[in-house]
């Protein structure tokens, strides 16, 4: 069984009614436990993605909350319309949608509705019918042929059904050119001196690559370390650039401290994502928070890495540390954590995905239609400040970049525009899209200049 023809694109959108196991599937499908999985219908309530490689192939995996009100859009609950745009959001990107259904509840009215919807949207639909946890429920699929969509009974608990849609799937696959052959995404590791940077680098790529060296300064330039994650045409092609530590410039006197310090700076203005290697046992220090500043002004991606965990021997926890550092730098608030050694390799598989992550998130083309729809549902659910008697009007936004994503929106005056009002429209975009650690780039213009 298999689609005739391939996908518009190469993302795949899990869609259906609440409680039929979209969650399982998605962490089933993704080989990893994302979405909280629970009996409790609604829990997922913001949309979740993960890049999924199967026999070398990827492609962006989408779960997205149960749908429940589809026709009840202006009840009031702006829970439940949060979730309906995220499932519309991901109906427009979507190249394959996996319709998910319960194989043991059969057809429900509710079923019909996400049918007749998904019909509209045009997509291509396969029906997973789900809960077959033995052969003998595999013949109540039958039913679902009603909705004219390929049917796959499956069963995320047991696994069953699973693979052998995967291999349907990534022959539909779309042929995809893959930039980062020719222009690899550039990664720079930064941090205070000591913190760890060049022993994450080995680590990651599992060689001395880089000298090492309990002495502080042993980096004194900034070098490239070429690291791949994935094979085949597919494969993510990443530089590494280790950095020497950035010292205070009080402190800087000699003439290659003076160097180091602007080939760091300036390895972080032409960093597609940064590493920040933060040392667990010195904790949060002013120099972190001022390399942080930077980073923010580069716009570049950012992760976090608190190295050294395995010595802490007091009672901090990663939690407490976490809320700590976010209380201290606010604008962190979109930007992943993680806690490991590059010693003993705790959490380095975990930094790997993040960088997978957000190497996707700063490359993410965003839906125009939905867009637009989420910034006019947040202008009209809080209204601008008024600025001197007048107030900042919207008219309609495009993407204009990536690496980072730029974001143009077109109002009556940017003028008008307050940092709060600025930040409160970032966190409605990114409630809906996601795009942890990356930056969002918002351009505010004056609508006249478009007709110009």
């Amino acid at each position: 069984m298999s689609s005739p023809e391939p996908f518009s694109n190469r993302t795949v959108a899990i869609v259906g009614r609440p409680n039929v196991g979209k969650s399982s599937l998605f962490n089933r499908i993704a080989g990893k436990r994302i979405a909280i999985v629970h009996e409790q219908s609604g829990v997922t309530r913001d949309r979740l993605s993960s890049e999924v490689t199967f026999r070398n192939e990827r492609f962006e995996l989408i779960d997205t909350g149960g749908i429940g009100v589809i026709d009840q859009r202006d009840t009031g609950d702006t829970i439940e319309e949060g979730i309906l745009d995220q499932v519309d959001a991901a109906i427009e990107d979507a190249g394959l949608i996996l319709f998910v259904v319960d194989v043991t509840r059969g057809v429900t009215p509710l079923d019909e509705e996400v049918s007749r919807r998904l019909h509209e949207s045009g997509r291509t639909v396969w029906l997973l019918a789900n809960k077959a946890d033995n052969p003998g429920l595999d013949d109540q699929a039958v039913e679902f042929d009603t909705f004219s969509f390929p049917v796959y009974p499956v069963s995320s608990l047991h696994n069953r059904g699973v693979e052998p849609m995967l291999r349907d799937l990534v022959a539909q696959l779309p042929e995809q050119e893959n930039p980062t052959t020719e222009d690899p995404l550039r990664v720079a590791v930064v941090g205070r001196p000591n913190a760890g940077k060049s022993s994450i680098i080995n680590r990651l790529v599992k060689g001395q690559r880089v000298i090492v060296s309990e002495i502080a300064g042993t980096t004194r330039d900034s070098i490239e370390v070429p690291f791949q994650v994935g094979t085949g045409d597919g494969a993510r092609h990443y530089k590494l650039i280790d950095t020497a530590g950035l010292r205070k410039w009080g402190k800087v006197k000699e003439a290659v401290d003076k160097y180091s310090n602007l080939r760091t700076e300036d390895a972080i203005k032409r960093a597609d994502i940064t590493l920040l290697v933060m040392d667990a046992e010195e904790g949060v220090t002013v120099r972190d928070k001022k390399i942080l500043a930077l980073i923010e002004k580069a716009e570049a991606g950012c992760i976090v890495i608190v190295n050294k965990w395995d010595l802490m021997e007091d009672e901090t926890t990663q939690r407490q540390f976490e809320k700590n550092l976010r209380i201290d730098v606010p604008f962190l608030g979109h930007v992943p954590v993680f806690f490991g050694s590059a010693k003993s390799g705790f959490n380095m598989k975990k930094m790997i995905d993040a960088i997978e992550e957000v190497a996707r998130n700063i490359a993410t083309p965003l839906s125009t239609g939905v867009l637009n729809r989420i910034l006019h549902g947040s202008f009209d659910r809080t209204s601008p400040p008024m600025v001197k008697g007048r107030r900042l009007k919207f008219y309609y936004a495009t993407q204009v970049g990536v690496r980072p994503v730029r974001i143009k929106l077109f109002v009556n005056s940017p003028s008008l525009l307050t940092e709060p009002y600025r930040k409160y429209l970032e966190r409605s975009l990114r409630q809906t899209f996601g795009m942890a650690g990356a930056p969002l780039v918002l351009i505010f213009n004056r609508r006249r200049a478009l007709e110009k």
